[in-house]
């Protein structure tokens, strides 16, 4: 990759550990620029931040387990985030505008943290039932293992 919008699918594939039909399917259902806003006839090329968009996808997906659903919302928030962060830095926002992006930045932290505290409880509850069947096996293994230590007659 050696310039802006360089990076053919494959290596982005290679760059992010995914395949590329799950990048055209990203591209498909929006989570990703699609083909419809690359130039006609030519091949789809992809840039730094292409690359950071994909990683931060994947990301989530993988740590949080998440719906595609969720996954598009989470994208947005973070899109609205950087779109935010663009226009508070910007000179001339005025304080007023500036408290609103922020009163926004909160409702999108609030959306994405209240997702994160759903899986938390998903996964607790996974780990309580795991933990449950743990002390079953070790009770039973605990139980052949005083039968087993005294003689059969």
């Amino acid at each position: 990759m050696s310039a802006e919008g360089d990076m053919r699918i494959g290596e982005l594939a290679r760059l992010t550990g995914t395949t590329v039909r799950t990048i055209r399917y990203y591209e498909e259902i929006g989570l990703l620029p699609g083909a419809d806003e690359r130039a006609s006839g030519r091949h789809r090329t992809y840039g730094e931040q292409d690359l950071e968009r994909l990683r931060t996808i994947l990301r989530l997906k993988d740590l949080l387990g998440v719906s595609l659903d969720e996954l598009r919302v989470l994208v947005a928030a973070e899109d609205a985030r950087a779109t935010h962060r663009a226009e508070f830095r910007a000179d001339g926002t005025s304080t007023k505008r500036r408290a609103e992006i922020l009163r926004a930045a909160l409702l999108n932290v609030e959306r994405q943290r209240a997702l994160v505290r759903r899986r938390q409880a998903k996964l607790a509850a996974l780990d309580d039932e795991l933990a449950e069947r743990q002390a079953l096996v070790l009770t039973r293994l605990d139980e052949l293992g005083s039968e087993t230590a005294t003689p059969h007659r």
